[in-house]
């Protein structure tokens, strides 16, 4: 549980850097150059990324039940994780969908986190997809008190953006029904 617990607070640690000292965070930028500061982000946020899908592979071989969700719930798992990968895909596909939600990413992140606390029980997955959540949500805060946004990468806007992350992000969904899924964590959403 502890690897899951170090994963957690160094991937959401530096994704928190713009939440908790975004002077601090833009000094980085301005000191060090824009590059050098992502490729250091990006070398943090691998490491507790694999840091916590290894500590969360350890904690579910020796699970700690907190709750069992009834079967149904299961259901709304899976309903709730339809437009997550559009959503995805929305973020960096400017168009209606990003205009309309803002910040589609986090929104992505917020619906996933929730549908997998819906259906899972474990003191792992309480971790991870709680802080998931509570990242989310903090992030969402944050973003919304900037005098101004940053800009993210992405396509240009265009009429075509919407229906690529609608069906690129179903095609996403559909596989991951499918056979990612199991592939990614041994376990099928559909079981």
């Amino acid at each position: 549980m502890s690897l899951l617990v170090v994963g957690l607070i160094l991937f959401l640690g530096i994704h928190s850097v713009s939440i908790v000292a975004p002077a601090w965070r833009d000094a980085q930028v301005e000191r060090r150059g824009e590059r050098v500061w992502k490729g250091m982000y990006a070398l943090a946020s691998l490491a507790g990324l694999l840091l916590l899908i290894y500590g969360y592979g350890l904690a579910r071989q020796t699970p700690v039940v907190l709750y069992t969700p009834p079967p149904a719930l299961r259901h709304v798992a899976l309903l709730l994780m339809l437009p997550v990968f559009p959503l995805l895909f929305a973020a960096y596909l400017p168009g209606r969908i990003q205009r309309t939600v803002k910040h589609p990413m986090l929104l992505a992140v917020a619906l996933w986190a929730t549908a997998h606390l819906l259906g899972n029980g474990t003191l792992a997955d309480v971790l991870l997809f709680g802080a998931f959540l509570v990242w989310a949500v903090a992030d969402w805060i944050s973003v919304q008190r900037r005098a101004v946004p940053r800009r993210v990468p992405g396509a240009p806007p265009g009429a075509l953006n919407d229906i690529m992350a609608l069906a690129g992000g179903l095609v996403v969904y559909a596989a991951f029904l499918w056979q990612a899924h199991i592939w990614l964590t041994g376990v099928s959403p559909l079981a």
